[in-house]
């Protein structure tokens, strides 16, 4: 029987084992996993090559983090955080909008002029989520130079320091190509350029999505029936050639192995009852948890999850509750790094 109970997708570990720091692309540690409910095996990440047969395909996420976080002062010289999500219409007079999550709120009441990263902004709207729409006194290219030189990576919430400059690489995947995300597709982070190519030169294909990563892939979810969780949506996109490389693999009988969750939620939002996909784009609010029946994806590559997170939940509507609890115990055990810039876990 099916549990929708939150609580039962609770886990413990050490606070020692969250990843401050990556170990580099190709350089960290994968808990191998097969569907079929055999023992998990701990291996380094540059031997999953080993697992993929010629006819699969490695589906990825191209997205490219920005430089989101942004800081000011007030009048009074109190400090101000701003972390830009979704880049909105620019006002009639060309000035660049942002919807933005803001610190503190109290500084950035309706009508409100301050100062970020040395431009005036205005405060717009107050958004029912509590993001605040901001009107920046400079063009969207403007505003874009003072991100690539005033900006912050945007770390996950856990990851208990300031970002610097190893960030701007580590923090980046190798498949990187359209700016938009607030949050990397960290399951791509275990690849390096030669484990692609070793892939490629075995004649797996690879196909790209985009799905830029938004804040909300670190929200909360607040109900105990899980059901009830509304998700955040995000912008996604699948073009033709794309979706030609994956039907292609289908049809051939290959398997389809998604890169992270970002990658999974795109084919999942596209996918028909058939096995197949279309080229499209639009917003997704995908949420996958157990007892969902998945259309086309067969593998997936992807980091350890925080507790009672919505991506834990996407994992074991693949993996099954019991087989994703025991395989997290192993990684704990085993001290295997956790979150984002931690170690990841290959269901295939």
């Amino acid at each position: 029987m099916i549990s929708y109970k939150l609580s039962d997708f609770d886990f413990h570990f050490p606070q020692e084992l969250i990843a401050n720091r990556t170990a580099g692309k190709g350089k960290t540690k994968i808990l191998h996993c097969p569907k079929n409910g055999s023992k998990c095996s701990i291996i380094p990440s540059a031997e999953i090559v080993d697992l993929f047969d010629p006819k699969d395909c490695l589906v990825v996420n191209n997205t490219k983090v920005i430089p989101a976080r942004l800081f000011g002062e007030t009048t009074h010289g109190g400090k101000l955080e701003t972390l830009l999500v979704q880049a909105l219409i620019p006002s009639s007079t060309g000035e660049a909008r942002w919807e933005a999550w803001v610190k503190p709120g109290r500084a950035f009441s309706v009508g409100k002029q301050l100062t970020i990263a040395g431009i005036s902004v205005f405060v717009e709207d107050i958004k029912e989520d509590g993001a605040r729409v901001l009107r920046f006194d400079s063009t969207p290219t403007e505003l874009e130079n003072v991100m690539n030189k005033e900006g912050h990576v945007p770390l996950p919430p856990y990851i208990a320091r300031p970002d610097d400059e190893d960030d701007k690489k580590a923090y980046q995947t190798i498949f990187a190509k359209y700016a938009g995300a607030v949050a990397a597709p960290t399951a791509s982070l275990h690849f390096s350029e030669e484990m692609l190519l070793k892939l490629k030169e075995k004649g797996v294909s690879v196909a790209e999505v985009t799905l830029h990563v938004g804040p909300g892939t670190f929200q909360n979810i607040s109900v105990e029936d899980f059901r009830e969780h509304k998700m955040h949506g995000e912008f996604y996109e699948l073009t033709e050639e794309n979706a030609r490389i994956i039907n292609g693999v289908k049809e051939a009988g290959g398997r389809i192995i998604t890169v992270g969750t970002t990658s999974t939620r795109v084919l999942e939002t596209i996918a028909t009852g058939i096995g197949k996909i279309e080229a499209q784009k639009g917003i997704t609010h995908a949420f996958i948890y157990p007892g969902y029946e998945y259309k086309i994806v067969d593998g997936l590559l992807t980091n350890f999850h925080w507790p009672k997170s919505s991506l834990i939940l996407l994992v074991a509507a693949l993996f099954g509750k019991e087989n994703t609890l025991a395989a997290y115990a192993q990684a704990v055990e085993n001290e295997m790094k956790l979150f984002s810039y931690g170690d990841g876990m290959l269901i295939l």
